[in-house]
C-alpha cells in the first residue's frame, strides 16, 4: 500500500499509542455501543411524552424504524435496568433514573448539533451525524464543543 505524504507532519500509527491505550480506546467504543440502545430509547420516550403526553410502543417503533417486537424486547431490557415503567397494554413512562439519562442524552445531542452547525454543516446532516457522535463523545470533548460553540455565537 502506498504511504500518503505527511507534508512534514508526524502521523502516528496505531501502534505508537501502545497496546494498553489502544485497548482502552476500543473498550470505550464497545461500552458506548452497549448503551446506545438505552440512550436512544429513553431520549425518544421523553420526546414522545413531551409531544403527546405518552409514549406508545407503536410510536417508538415507527420513529426508530424498527418492528414492534423489537421495541417490546428492548422495553423489557429498559424496565429490568430501572429506566422505564409500564403496565401491560399501557404507555411507557420514564423512571427518575430514565428521566435523568434522557436529560443527559438531550444535552449531549444539543451540544453536538450546535457544534456541527457552527462548522457550517447543514441542519439535516448535523442532526443525523449527532445521533452517532453523541454516544461516543467524552465529557471533556463535549465541554470543548460547548466552549467552541459559545465563542462562535459571540462573533455573530
Amino acid at each position: 500500500m502506498k504511504k500518503m505524504p505527511t507534508h512534514g507532519r508526524v502521523t502516528p500509527d496505531a501502534t505508537d499509542r501502545g497496546a494498553k491505550a489502544q485497548a482502552e480506546g476500543f473498550a470505550t467504543v464497545r461500552q458506548a455501543h452497549e448503551s446506545e440502545m438505552a440512550e436512544d430509547y429513553v431520549e425518544l420516550i421523553a420526546e414522545l411524552i413531551e409531544l403527546q403526553g405518552e409514549a406508545r410502543p407503536v410510536d417508538i417503533a415507527e420513529r426508530l424504524g424498527v418492528k414492534p417486537p423489537t421495541v417490546t424486547k428492548n422495553i423489557s431490557r429498559l424496565k429490568d435496568a430501572g429506566l422505564v415503567s409500564r403496565e401491560r397494554y399501557r404507555a411507557i413512562f420514564l423512571t427518575p433514573a430514565g428521566q435523568k439519562l434522557a436529560e443527559a442524552c438531550r444535552r449531549r445531542h444539543r451540544i453536538v448539533v450546535a457544534f456541527l452547525l457552527s462548522l457550517g454543516i447543514d441542519e439535516d446532516t448535523a442532526e443525523r451525524d449527532a445521533e452517532g457522535i453523541e454516544h461516543h463523545v467524552s465529557e471533556n470533548t463535549l465541554e470543548a464543543f460547548e466552549r467552541a460553540t459559545s465563542r462562535f455565537e459571540e462573533k455573530f
